[in-house]
C-alpha cells in the first residue's frame, strides 16, 4: 500500500468524524432548540399505530411529541413550507386507560397540549392525537387507522450522536488496524528488524562457553 494511499483513507474517516459533531444526520432533518424533525413523506399502510412508530424508530427516532406553543407553531409552520404534510398528523401519543391520562411515546412529559373544543367519547380507549395542520389544535380519534400520508419524527440530538460515534469508532478503529497489519507485514516481508521481533540467541548456551574456555586454558598448561 503506497503512502498516498493512506491519506485517500483517512479523508472518509475525518468527514465522518465531522458528521458525528452536525446538529443532525442530514439536511432532509430540520432542527428546533435540542431536537431533531423529519417528515417521512411516503404513505404506507398500516394495521396499527406501531406500524406507524416502527417508521420513525427505524430512524432512531419517535414520533412527535411537542411540549410548548413554540415547538407547535414551528412544526405547523415546517409543515406548511417545507414539508407538506397531510391535513392532519399523528401525533406520538395515547392514552392510558391506568391512570386515564395521554402520554407520549417518548416517554417525556405531558406538559402542553392544545386540544381543540369538542366532546369526548364515553370510551376514549384506542383514542389518539392528531395535530390539524390548518388550524395547529389537537384532535382526538381514533387510532385504528389503515393509511397513513405521512410521519412526523423527533429526536434528541445526544441520542443520533452517540448512535454516529459509535459507528464512526467502529469504523475508524477497523481501518486503523488494517493499516497497522499492513504495516507490519510489509516490514516482515522486507527483512528489516521491527518492534515486534526478538533479541537473536546464541548458537550457544552458556555451559558450551564455559567448556570451551577450560579446554583452552589446560592447552596453554601443557605449552
Amino acid at each position: 500500500m503506497p503512502r498516498a494511499v493512506l491519506p485517500k483513507l483517512l479523508l472518509p474517516l475525518l468527514g465522518l468524524v465531522a458528521a458525528t459533531v452536525a446538529d443532525c444526520p442530514s439536511s432532509a432533518w430540520v432542527q428546533f432548540k435540542d431536537s431533531c424533525y423529519i417528515f417521512l413523506e411516503e404513505a404506507i399502510k398500516v394495521e396499527s399505530i406501531e406500524d406507524v412508530r416502527n417508521q420513525c424508530t427505524d430512524h432512531g427516532a419517535d414520533m412527535i411529541s411537542i411540549h410548548n406553543e413554540e415547538e407547535n407553531a414551528f412544526i405547523l409552520n415546517t409543515l406548511k413550507k417545507q414539508w407538506k404534510g397531510p391535513d392532519d398528523i399523528l401525533l406520538g401519543m395515547f392514552y392510558d386507560t391506568d391512570d386515564a391520562s395521554f402520554k407520549w411515546f417518548d416517554s417525556s412529559n405531558m406538559t402542553f397540549d392544545k386540544w381543540e373544543d369538542q366532546e369526548d367519547a364515553e370510551d376514549l380507549v384506542d383514542t389518539c392525537g392528531f395535530l390539524h395542520t390548518k388550524t395547529g389544535e389537537w384532535k382526538k380519534g381514533n387510532c385504528e387507522v389503515s393509511s397513513v400520508e405521512g410521519t412526523l419524527c423527533k429526536a434528541a440530538n445526544n441520542h443520533i450522536l452517540i448512535s454516529t460515534l459509535v459507528i464512526a469508532s467502529t469504523v475508524i478503529l477497523t481501518v486503523l488496524g488494517a493499516i497497522i497489519w499492513y504495516l507490519y507485514k510489509r516490514n516482515s516481508n522486507s527483512g528489516f528488524t521491527t518492534i515486534f521481533s526478538t533479541t537473536p540467541q546464541s548458537h550457544y548456551d552458556d555451559d558450551c562457553v564455559l567448556v570451551v574456555a577450560e579446554e583452552n586454558e589446560c592447552a596453554v598448561g601443557f605449552d
